[in-house]
């Protein structure tokens, strides 16, 4: 909040009071208010890109590199390529012990960017394959079913005759064992068990099963697809996954007109009553729903919850796509964004850095995507970021960012 800016940069909205002194928060946040004291706001992340764009910003910001140049000659068109720096989640579901029976890294409810943008930098890229987070897809029409795309068993098939394959498969791979020294099969036989185990498990079924929560459980969450995914994320805490992430899915056909928007927090129109009729009001439910929840059963100290972006949003009122002034949108901003922190070991009720009166970017304690990342490291334990390419080379993962040791 800046409330002491020109109109033209603070808005229309005023701050409110919360239970930290240090943190202010916009008055459509009245839930969060509420758990400020959980929270570490970090105003300072300096996540400038090449491109000042989305592509180029998911990178940065979920792996805690820097885009390389091809994001800026290539911009949308630029794929996710298998030497990309790994996603923060992928280096957890590396370093981390292996769950028994679920992945270490799952995402829901959506593959981000998915099928004609795919966002680069939410892979495990050269870590390999067998890292990459599951994918499991909400429905913004039923969201309490969230299923597997790839794991859907097909009508004609029961859990016995799955169970009479598995056991072929073992016979044939019995076979060929002499393939498993190739990496391809390797990987491919993985991914085989991988899948087996998460057909059979009856941890799978139950950990994706919000109807099993109370009524009045999901209706602190918000029954909305994000409201959903943020209590699937809550079960999944509960089930030992080491890392889950929430791709935050927006509402095209209702918000595309209303907020030049792909339906979410891209507001090129419209920003602030998007944001005060939709936007804010759903995340203040479903967001402080769950730190509360993590809270009140014991979980929040062991558990680091994050929200990050691509991009904050430009400081002054007014996007040219939209109008300018008079459209009230905020175009793309990536030199100064905001993240928040709470649980795992970081200390609420506290800010950290600051933005200038304008808020267009940092003034006190600039950090950057690469130390935020560090941190994340930090807080989870992770203290070797070493690991071994294909050839035997040694390389380090995080070469650049240090932990924001002051959070903790």
């Amino acid at each position: 909040m800046k409330p002491d800016a020109p109109a033209e940069y603070r808005g229309p909205f005023k701050p409110i009071a919360t239970t930290a002194p240090t943190i202010r928060l916009c008055e459509h946040l009245p839930l969060l208010a509420q758990q400020a004291h959980h929270l570490a706001v970090i105003n300072s992340v300096a996540g400038s890109v090449n491109t000042n764009d989305h592509h180029a910003g998911y990178y940065y910001n979920l792996t805690g590199h820097v885009p390389d140049p091809t994001f800026l000659s290539l911009g949308n068109n630029r794929t996710p390529y298998a030497d990309d720096w790994p996603s923060i989640g992928s280096v957890v579901a590396a370093k981390r012990p292996r769950h028994a029976s679920l992945p270490n890294f799952i995402t829901l409810p959506q593959k981000e960017g998915a099928p004609a943008y795919t966002r680069p930098g939410q892979f495990a890229a050269r870590l390999g394959l067998q890292h990459d987070p599951l994918y499991v897809e909400g429905d913004s029409k039923n969201p309490l079913k969230f299923q597997v795309p790839a794991l859907a068993l097909n009508e004609s098939v029961n859990l016995n005759r799955l169970t009479s394959r598995k056991s072929l498969l073992d016979r044939l791979n019995a076979d060929r064992r002499m393939l498993e020294s190739f990496a391809g099969p390797r990987t491919w036989n993985a991914h085989q068990q991988r899948a087996l185990s998460l057909l059979l498990s009856a941890d799978t079924t139950q950990a994706f099963d919000v109807s099993q929560e109370s009524e009045t459980v999901r209706q602190r969450y918000g029954e909305t697809v994000n409201g959903m995914s943020l209590l699937v994320a809550r079960r999944l805490v509960e089930a030992g996954v080491p890392f889950i992430t929430v791709f935050w899915r927006g509402d095209p056909e209702r918000l595309n007109k209303k907020c030049a928007s792909g339906g979410g927090w891209d507001t090129h129109g419209n920003n602030f009553t998007c944001l005060k009729e939709d936007l804010l009001p759903e995340f203040d439910r479903c967001y402080s729903a769950l730190i509360a929840d993590l809270a009140q059963r014991g979980l929040l100290d062991q558990t680091l919850v994050m929200v990050t972006s691509e991009m904050g949003r430009k400081p002054k009122i007014g996007d040219p796509r939209s109008g300018g002034e008079s459209g009230a949108g905020r175009d793309h901003w990536t030199h100064c964004l905001t993240d928040l922190l709470a649980g795992g070991g970081i200390r609420g009720g506290q800010t950290y850095g600051s933005s200038d009166r304008f808020a267009e970017y940092p003034a006190d304690n600039p950090v950057t995507p690469s130390d935020v990342a560090a941190t994340v490291y930090q807080a989870m334990g992770i203290e070797n970021l070493e690991m071994i390419d294909p050839q035997g080379r040694p390389y380090h993962l995080m070469a650049d960012g240090r932990p924001i040791s002051a959070l903790f």
